[in-house]
């Protein structure tokens, strides 16, 4: 496949447009969870609407299969979907269902009962369906660009759990002492985010694919033998020209591609290391932040400071990286410092049940530090060295390991409750 972009002139504008897409990749990062952080965050009021259903546990537990089991099905099929339907799919569909969200807070008046629950648990799993749509697709598709947009990416994913939480600190002391105030707060937050949400909808529809930096690298990706691009390429206006010639060229290129099995056996150490960061993090965030760190001077106030904590330290390591020296880029040390969080887990336990408030959030910040720090060093230093299309396999797959060990946190989360024999 040939392609011509009579608006570029190769390589000289290549870098053109680099800072207006990173500020994009950072919104369709926020796009990407803060629909679902908005549902965390405000854990309080559903845990006074449901107290006996365990809102913050259940919840994540219906999300996050719907989320692993698209991700996984769509990274099998990577190469022969079209990138451009499946992002605009997701954000769609994190859209309608905030909205949804918003909608069935209304109409019940903001009353608890299983008809709500049941209601919030299906849109629960509607956010797991987008983002298994949206974090792959984006991953894989920022992969064959510069590092710098899967670093604002991660970045805006991060933010979006920042943002509403500080949102949720405002609120609650803006409508702690009226009526309803939880509840004014909630509104507030499923509103902003069914903003967010179509915001995606326009820049990853309109504005990203038109960016010279981004045409240059799809036009160079679909050269070295990628067909996810070839949508995005006709939203920006590039024709492209298909001929026998042109296509046995595509076909060799193709068959030069290292295969998904090939991909993982060389980067099975990356592969560990985002399964086990999220592991870690996921049996600790949020569940047992709302219902296993008693009860301390903060009151009410303890649990959405240790999430807002958790999310601002996350948000924060994602730029550290960008400081060269604190970038780790060995593969031996990555692993090292990701088994090591596994000692988070016993600290935890210990510092709930014998420390005080302040030891609390001190290991709250070192779990999201870690988690962002590890996070962006390891999606920004996997895909080196590889062409257009293994980049954007191997983004898809190591999103997959990603949404996996999220999977496998959110069900350790559950021995804490069953430890302490509560249900």
């Amino acid at each position: 496949m040939e392609t011509k972009n009579s608006d570029d002139s190769g390589t000289q504008r290549k870098q053109e447009g680099k800072n207006k897409a990173m500020v994009v990749c950072f919104i369709l990062g926020l796009g990407s969870l803060v629909s679902w952080n908005s549902m965390l965050t405000i854990g309080d009021y559903y845990y006074i609407l449901f107290p006996n259903y365990h809102p913050a546990r259940v919840l994540t537990l219906a999300y996050q299969p719907f989320a692993f089991g698209t991700t996984a099905i769509l990274t099998y099929y990577e190469a022969k979907i079209n990138t451009r339907l499946r992002n605009l799919s997701g954000y769609i569909l994190f859209f309608a269902s905030t909205f949804m969200v918003l909608v069935l807070d209304l109409a019940t008046s903001g009353k608890g009962g299983l008809g709500h629950y049941i209601g919030i648990c299906l849109l629960s799993a509607c956010f797991g369906l987008a983002d298994g749509q949206v974090q792959g697709g984006m991953v894989g598709d920022l992969s064959f660009m510069c590092p710098e947009f899967i670093q604002s990416f991660l970045a805006g994913l991060a933010a979006s759990g920042a943002l509403i939480s500080i949102l949720r600190m405002l609120t609650k002391v803006a409508f702690e002492k009226s009526h309803n105030g939880l509840r004014k707060g909630a509104i507030l937050f499923l509103a902003i985010s069914t903003f967010v949400e179509f915001l995606c909808i326009i820049l990853y529809a309109i504005y990203f694919p038109k960016l010279p930096i981004v045409k240059y690298y799809r036009a160079k990706a679909a050269l070295e033998g990628s067909k996810t691009v070839s949508a995005d390429l006709a939203a920006a206006g590039i024709q492209s020209t298909t001929n026998d010639q042109a296509e046995n060229k595509h076909d060799e290129k193709e068959q030069e591609r290292l295969s998904n099995k090939q991909l993982f056996l060389q980067n099975v150490d990356y592969a560990v290391d985002l399964f086990l960061i999220y592991v870690v993090t996921l049996s600790i965030f949020p569940g047992f932040l709302y219902e296993n760190t008693g009860s301390h001077q903060l009151g009410t106030w303890y649990p959405v400071v240790l999430i807002a904590t958790y999310n601002v330290t996350d948000f924060i390591a994602r730029y550290l990286p960008l400081v060269k020296w604190l970038k780790l880029e060995s593969r031996k040390t990555l692993l090292i410092a990701v088994i090591s969080r596994f000692l988070l887990i016993p600290a935890f336990y210990f510092t709930a049940k014998y420390a005080d408030q302040g030891w609390m959030i001190f290991l709250v910040s070192f779990l999201g530090l870690t988690n962002g720090h590890l996070t962006v060093c390891v999606l920004t230093v996997a895909p080196r060295g590889y062409k257009g299309p293994e980049q954007n396999a191997l983004g898809n797959f190591l999103v997959m390991c990603l949404i996996a060990g999220i999977f496998a946190g959110v069900v350790l989360d559950w021995l804490w409750i069953i430890g302490k024999g509560s249900f």
